[in-house]
């Protein structure tokens, strides 16, 4: 790199640090201040700190890996899951404040009661702040480590202590100035890292092997630019050259996947670092706006200056054997001196933003619902941040240590989606029904487990010699994943002792869901039903903000790819649909 490179980097870190150490004040009085910001934040910061962390090094690189298998359509292994997450805006955002707790894990004692709640909180503390967090980090920094490896020329035995490094730094910054700290530098990492992929995308269209959007068009199938996968029931389509996915894949994506599976910021129902946002934002309010703001920003803007630069990659490096690796070669080969530093410092950000808050969440988990819940009860809040602070410090050991058997960075988004599979449902009733309990979710945490195992373990034992692979491959798998959670959850649910009444009626108090599956505990509590709202309201919102999104994504991509007519009136269609729900969400319900 030239000298104007190392300076742009040493700046943002810079910078970076000056952020942290300005908020560690903020976050030293409680764990209610480390962890949930005091619940002061406004809207566009929770909002953008969640975009944030969703975007890390790793996503331009898998959508750089999607794109090379399926084209743009590809993409859909995510954008089904708009419908999840604009679900969590209407259904879910105003409840998670009202609960008025800690973490998303502390819920289970809120709303179900006895020794299974206590256990079932104490497992999900570890499995989803130790075992899922480390994953979601290790595959964050195996994208760093292939960054590393490729613009710097890191080898494979070196660049564990690269990625220590930091990590190391992330865990300080993250230790010492809590949620605060980690929200003002994801807003600060999100507008470098953005800015960083849009002028690569730029720069890339004009590389005279790409010739602009048209030369791209030309050196590449026509298939490779649909939005939407070709779908069809003959398995032998896809021999003809077009993208295609199978019936069953298709509707496995769209019909099954957004609603039953668990994922990092996807969650049904809400939940993790989404949850924490929208629990530290200052109101009701606040939480419903910043989680409607992520939506469109998580699905709409950001993916197209890593799809173009994907596209590019294939054109400039067609035979890669990792192609998520064309990505980063687009910035090594064709980026110019301080436009190369301020990409490096792009997906610094993008990465630091990511592990910041996952160290945050990861940790809230630990100290909140394990280490003060079952360990130490009545320490004072200075020793519980302190503590915060030491295990922010393990989760970045543990996390750096697993690019050492991680490969494929979609390889890992199939692994979580399909042993969370049946998971979300019973995530989203227990909002909005009275009989589920505690064990409904234990089983549904670990049946998804087993499913996804056991037909790996017998692949194997009938045909040894060969790699664990199922019969069944994904997106497929999750039917039977996700039908063998469902009705193995159902069964449990009605052969199981409900929730004592007393603590039903308690939970409905402070959090007053709607809809007719409290309607036994709201007369028990005597038709206390302010805060509500109509579910059919509810659904209509939903739907309008589904389809807002999908018209703001794909009228962005058809102006790009240059078919205006499409694409304004798209883009025409997405105000109007914004103008109707900005005015459905100001008017008020009796």
């Amino acid at each position: 790199m030239a000298a104007i490179d190392v300076i742009l980097i040493i700046i943002y870190f810079t910078l970076s640090v000056a952020i942290a150490l300005i908020m560690r004040k903020r976050a030293g009085g409680s764990t209610e201040d480390f962890f949930l910001s005091g619940r002061k934040m406004p809207w566009w910061l929770a909002g953008t700190a969640m975009v944030a962390t969703t975007f890390a090094a790793d996503t331009p690189l898998a959508v750089t890996e999607l794109v090379a298998r399926n084209g743009i359509a590809g993409n859909w292994l995510w954008w089904n899951m708009v419908a999840g997450t604009v679900l969590t805006v209407f259904f879910f955002a105003k409840l998670w404040r009202r609960a008025n707790i800690l973490t998303d894990v502390e819920f289970i004692e809120l709303r179900y009661s006895g020794p299974s709640a206590a256990f079932l909180r104490g497992f999900k503390a570890v499995y989803l702040g130790v075992f899922m967090n480390v994953i979601i980090m290790g595959w964050v920094n195996l994208a760093m480590a292939s960054i590393l490896k490729i613009m710097f020329g890191i080898d494979d035995d070196h660049v564990l202590w690269y990625i220590i490094g930091a990590m190391t730094i992330v865990g300080i910054y993250s230790a010492i100035s809590g949620l605060w700290g980690v929200a003002v530098t994801d807003l600060f990492q999100f507008v470098v890292a953005m800015a960083g992929c849009i002028v690569l995308a730029f720069v890339i269209l004009g590389v005279p092997e790409i010739g602009g959007v048209r030369g791209l068009a030309a050196s590449l199938p026509e298939h490779v630019f649909d939005f939407f996968p070709a779908v069809s029931f003959a398995p032998a389509a896809a021999a003809a050259g077009v993208m295609t996915l199978s019936a069953s894949a298709f509707i496995a994506h769209i019909a099954i996947q957004w609603w039953s599976s668990w994922y990092p910021g996807n969650e049904p129902g809400g939940g993790g670092y989404v949850a924490q946002r929208m629990m530290s934002a200052r109101d009701e309010r606040h939480s419903q706006i910043a989680t409607l703001w992520f939506a469109i920003a998580h699905y709409a803007v950001r993916p197209w200056p890593w799809i173009i630069v994907a596209l590019a990659s294939l054109v400039l490096y067609p035979h890669l054997q990792y192609p998520r690796e064309g990505y980063i070669m687009a910035m090594r080969d064709h980026l110019p001196p301080g436009l190369l530093g301020f990409l490096i410092a792009a997906f610094l950000a993008a990465y630091m933003s990511t592990i910041s808050t996952h160290l945050n969440w990861g940790s809230s988990y630990i100290i909140n619902d394990l280490y003060r819940r079952f360990i130490r009860k009545e320490a004072g809040e200075r020793h519980y941040v302190l503590v915060s602070r030491i295990v922010t410090i393990i989760l970045v050991i543990i996390s750096s240590l697993l690019i050492k058997v991680m490969s494929s960075i979609t390889g890992a988004w199939e692994f979580i989606i399909e042993c969370g599979a049946g998971l979300g449902l019973v995530l989203i009733l227990r909002w909005y029904w009275w009989r589920l309990n505690a064990w409904s979710e234990i089983v549904a945490m670990i049946v998804p487990i087993l499913a996804y195992g056991i037909p790996r373990l017998a692949a194997g034992l009938l045909r040894p010699g060969e790699n664990y692979e199922p019969f069944v491959k994904f997106p497929e798998s999750l039917f039977f994943i996700a039908g063998v959670t469902t009705l193995s959850w159902i069964i449990i649910t009605f052969i199981t002792k409900p929730v004592e009444k007393e603590k039903l009626m308690s939970f409905y108090r402070q959090v007053r869901p709607g809809g007719p599956g409290w309607s036994d505990i709201r007369r028990a509590c005597g038709n206390c039903n302010g805060g509500q709202e109509p579910l059919l309201r509810l659904l209509v919102n939903w739907l309008l903000g589904i389809a807002l999104v999908y018209t703001a994504l794909f009228s962005i991509g058809k102006i790009i790819f240059a078919f205006y007519l499409t694409g304004f009136t798209l883009l025409g269609i997405t105000v109007i649909l914004f103008v109707v729900l900005v005015w459905r969400l100001k008017e008020k319900v009796d």
